[in-house]
């Protein structure tokens, strides 16, 4: 679930890498729509590195199938200041009855341009079998000293619907969702649609915890569930303590807190005086506390305003001019360290001893 959020992050958060930049790749927005229709750009490589959720092997999971109305996929790709060569080292098709292996519009094997290019991979269907065929592109990127890219060879393995469909005299009547009746009497689907009568919608990534695609890049969640892809839980009952509500009636806790609702602390005895409970009975203390359960210091200077001339070096202004210091200094302004108190200190010095 995290590789799906980490996933969908890095679609959003790219822009158009500028031409001064590292190495990129990355398909538009407008080829993005055909198959899922939602416009927005997937990032492979941002500034020479490959992003990790492109080597997730459950990566192929989350894409929709290209439709069979979708014959090819543009990719869009540049070096910037440096040199990279690159070859083709698969392309290959695991079902050749149904398609024939992928084909490229460039050399298998050459130099990457500097400026943003566009290059097509054709999916061409083969005989006439219908049915969804996997296929792989593997990609190997080197520096110009012979050396591979981190994460490459790439292998990225999608998948493409072949449909051979005869015409329908009622075709007119079954294309649904803004599909229209061609001069071949065949539905011609919109944007973000596929099947004979245009009636599957495509979502991507795809919808997950069995959530069903009902309109191009929107979800319908099962009970217990939400968000774009219905990635998101809900809990019939509110996580307790910073706790975050991950799947249906699942919470994950912070540190130092379980149970299904992170009702339950881990320290035996309440952490005191704002500490945090940060594991089996280890308490976090804040400035001017220590302890194993924060009980050392002064709690009623929290409630009074603060007010110091000079900062506290190593310690929390509390008021009038009074430093709480931080465990192993002191002094007026928490400058020295405990181990280095002598007798050189002045009357004024050890009054901030005195509360």
């Amino acid at each position: 679930m995290r590789n799906l959020i980490f996933f969908t992050f890095f679609v959003y958060i790219y822009g158009n890498p500028k031409i001064e930049g590292d190495l990129s790749l990355w398909i538009d927005e407008h080829q993005v729509k055909l198959f899922s229709g939602y416009a927005m750009e997937i990032y492979a490589i941002v500034d020479g590195k490959v992003l990790p959720y492109i080597l997730d092997p459950n990566f192929e999971e989350h894409l929709p199938v290209i439709p069979s109305e979708v014959n090819y996929v543009n990719f869009t790709w540049k070096s910037g200041l440096k040199k990279y060569y690159y070859n083709f080292d698969r392309l290959q098709s695991f079902d050749e009855a149904i398609l024939d292996p992928p084909v490229i519009t460039i050399k298998t094997k050459g130099r990457i341009p500097r400026r943003p290019k566009v290059f097509s991979v054709h999916l061409p269907c083969s005989g006439n079998s219908s049915g969804v065929a996997s296929f792989s592109i593997g990609l190997l990127i080197e520096s110009r000293r012979g050396k591979p890219l981190p994460g490459t060879p790439l292998r990225l393995n999608l998948r493409k619907e072949c449909a051979h469909r005869g015409p329908d005299p009622e075709c007119d009547k079954k294309c649904a969702n803004g599909g229209w009746c061609n001069h071949d009497k065949m539905c011609q689907c919109r944007e973000g649609y596929m099947g004979q009568y245009c009636q599957t919608a495509l979502c991507y990534p795809q919808c997950v915890n069995n959530g069903t695609c009902t309109a191009p890049g929107t979800c319908t969640c099962q009970p217990g569930f939400q968000g774009r892809h219905c990635e998101g839980g809900i809990c019939s009952q509110k996580c307790e303590n910073g706790g975050k509500c991950v799947q249906k009636d699942t919470c994950e806790c912070s540190k130092g807190y379980y149970g299904l609702r992170c009702e339950f602390s881990k320290c035996i005895i309440p952490c005191l005086n704002g500490g945090k409970c940060r594991g089996v009975n280890k308490c976090r203390c804040i400035a001017g506390f220590r302890g194993d359960h924060c009980e050392i210091g002064n709690a009623n200077l929290l409630h009074k305003k603060n007010s110091c001339n000079r900062m506290c070096k190593h310690g929390t202004c509390i008021t009038n001019n009074i430093c709480i210091c931080e465990t192993g200094w002191t002094g007026k302004h928490c400058n020295y360290r405990e181990s280095k108190i002598d007798s050189t200190f002045d009357s004024e010095e050890l009054s901030a001893f005195e509360v």
